[in-house]
């Protein structure tokens, strides 16, 4: 497969080919619902907690005495059946994540980079390097493409000397005030963000990191 390189005033300027493997598969779209699932459960914090009879406060002394009022005998006023009570069975933290298999996985991203070429929905750039931060640049560049709303991935360069990575700061900060674009790194694509945003803006280091890690 080979795609037209664009810069980012949507003028061709070379063409780049793609392997077959990763953006000419077969779309498994049940793959989507399961992955994007395993997604948002793990993210998902688990700290809701009601409180147990045992838990709650007040209730150490019996309301009345067991006979001779003519009430039925109660034991503690937080009992789950009194207001303010403690509850029954309610919820507590939990992690709700759980393992998918990695070839399941990258079998999604692949079906859903294939399902965006066959659409002509991903535009490979020369460079995503925005000259400065600003948010209309970016409104700009999705308009040159007439693309309303997009998602733009690039690579990262590891810091000499640190573990610290340094990002396209300036196009990562002129589209995170936007709604309808978003920045990724490269190793952070992901099947939520691909389906939720129309276009695939990937830069040319970007697109070859993509396919080194999945063919």
């Amino acid at each position: 497969m080979k795609l037209d390189v664009f810069d980012l005033e949507n003028k061709k300027v070379g063409d780049l080919e793609l392997d077959d493997s990763v953006f000419g598969t077969d779309v498994r779209e049940h793959l989507f619902w399961e992955v994007v699932n395993w997604q948002r459960a793990r993210r998902r914090a688990g700290t809701h907690k009601t409180k147990g009879r045992s838990e709650v406060k007040g209730g150490g002394k019996k309301p009345w005495r067991q006979k001779g009022t003519g009430r039925a005998r109660q034991g503690t006023i937080r009992a789950p059946h009194w207001v303010g009570g403690g509850t029954v069975f309610g919820p507590t933290p939990r992690d709700y994540s759980y393992s998918m298999p990695k070839k399941k996985r990258r079998a999604a991203l692949k079906s859903a980079l294939s399902m965006k070429a066959r659409d002509g929905k991903i535009r490979i750039i020369d460079s995503l390097e925005l000259p400065e931060i600003k948010t209309k640049r970016a409104v700009k560049l999705l308009q040159n493409f007439e693309a309303n709303a997009g998602l733009f991935v690039d690579v990262t360069e590891r810091n000499e000397g640190s573990n610290d990575v340094s990002h396209n700061d300036n196009l990562r900060l002129s589209v995170r005030n936007l709604n309808n674009a978003k920045y990724l790194a490269a190793e952070g694509l992901n099947i939520e963000d691909l389906l939720r945003y129309d276009f695939l803006f990937l830069s040319k280091e970007a697109a070859a990191q993509v396919q080194e890690v999945l063919k």
